[in-house]
């Protein structure tokens, strides 16, 4: 059925109609026809018949009488929600109850109206669909939303495991070549040196020594901040190396906690452990103005945890959350591959930066017995 003054741009609303009176069938086709409200209506008056139709999809809303021969408006709906559950539902009822209108409303229903208000229906037909499209709306952008994160953690994984290659591979030409040649210089002075008579030459010679000397030191401790290979060696070991560096270098004193020697973890985990330690210690520097940094590593109870705290001035909330907050972003992402988390805490008193990441459980002896 259609209204005179009906957009002929507009496709009819399909309405599956579930109602065993005929009169009130009528009722409702000539409510929609008085408001000039464009549909094509269908009428159905048993579960089965119900089921099928709205199996089909091919309706735009559902029209329910709530007492039925068998069953009642509910168990419709619960047939909608499993089949469709984006498909509009109408309650259209003689007389439905207070509490079993409110029930229904809890359950999910869009609306309902009693008969003696079917001067309304065009209009809450229409205020149905508008919210079930918004809803559709809403579920469409958060789906959008949710492929672009994953897209995003896709890429920054993608990036971070291309920098460690990138690192990897610099360090092995620091090593390979930087450090080979400067290696070999070292010797032909060191030969010059030992073969020079002129006072002037040997000065000479023993100020390049010196100044190549310092750039072999540079070249070791480029790469070993490029990828140490103390990380070899465990976790523990290439955390102690860090933590001496850094309070070496920046004076701070530097406390270092583990749980024992030896912390086994596998070795995606100990490089996300690892970078972290690095980016918080490269902050403290940056902005804490701090004197002294703790640092905690353990692996009780399944799950490695890394504290890196400082007795500094602490940070502001708002740069904790900064949109180009890259250091703290770049960890969180890390952690949530190796699925873990990263937690960031600031006072006036300090800072503290903690890694938790669920470590693999071993097998049992029962797991592994033949």
């Amino acid at each position: 059925m259609t209204g005179p003054l009906d957009s002929p741009s507009k496709p009819p609303v399909r309405i599956l109609h579930l109602e065993d009176s005929r009169v009130d069938h009528a009722l409702v086709k000539f409510a929609l026809q008085r408001n000039h409200f464009a549909c094509e209506l269908a009428l159905v008056d048993t579960m089965d018949e119900f089921r099928a139709e709205v199996q089909s999809g091919r309706y735009d809303v559902v029209l329910a009488d709530y007492h039925l021969p068998g069953f009642n408006g509910l168990d419709a709906f619960d047939v909608v929600h499993e089949l469709r559950p984006d498909l509009p539902f109408i309650i259209l009822s003689g007389a439905i109850g207070e509490t079993a209108a409110v029930d229904a409303m809890h359950r999910g229903v869009s609306d309902y109206l009693l008969k003696d208000s079917m001067h309304r229906l065009a209009h809450v037909i229409e205020r149905a669909l508008e919210i079930s499209e918004t809803r559709r709306a809403k579920m469409r952008a958060d789906a959008e939303l949710a492929e672009s994160r994953r897209r995003l953690a896709e890429l920054a994984e993608h990036l971070q495991t291309s920098i460690e290659q990138e690192r990897a591979d610099i360090a092995r030409e620091i090593h390979d070549d930087i450090g080979g040649a400067l290696a070999a210089v070292k010797l032909d002075l060191a030969w010059v040196a030992r073969r020079a008579n002129d006072p002037d030459m040997q000065q000479h010679v023993a100020t390049a020594l010196e100044m190549l000397q310092h750039a072999l030191g540079a070249s070791q401790r480029i790469m070993m901040n490029l990828r140490p290979p103390i990380l070899d060696q465990g976790l523990v070991a290439a955390v102690q190396w860090l933590a001496s560096g850094f309070e070496r270098r920046n004076g701070l004193r530097v406390t270092l906690r583990r749980s024992s020697d030896q912390i086994d973890v596998p070795r995606d985990v100990q490089l996300v452990a690892y970078r972290t330690a690095q980016e918080a210690l490269t902050n403290i520097i940056k902005h804490a103005q701090a004197n002294a940094v703790e640092i905690d590593l353990n692996d009780g109870e399944g799950v490695l945890t890394l504290e890196v705290t400082d007795n500094g001035r602490g940070m502001d909330p708002k740069a904790l959350r900064k949109d180009k907050s890259f250091g703290l972003l770049g960890l969180r992402e890390r952690a949530a591959k190796v699925g873990g988390w990263l937690d960031v805490s600031s006072s006036p008193r300090g800072t503290s930066v903690i890694l938790s990441v669920p470590l693999p459980t071993a097998p049992s002896q029962e797991e592994v017995r033949p």
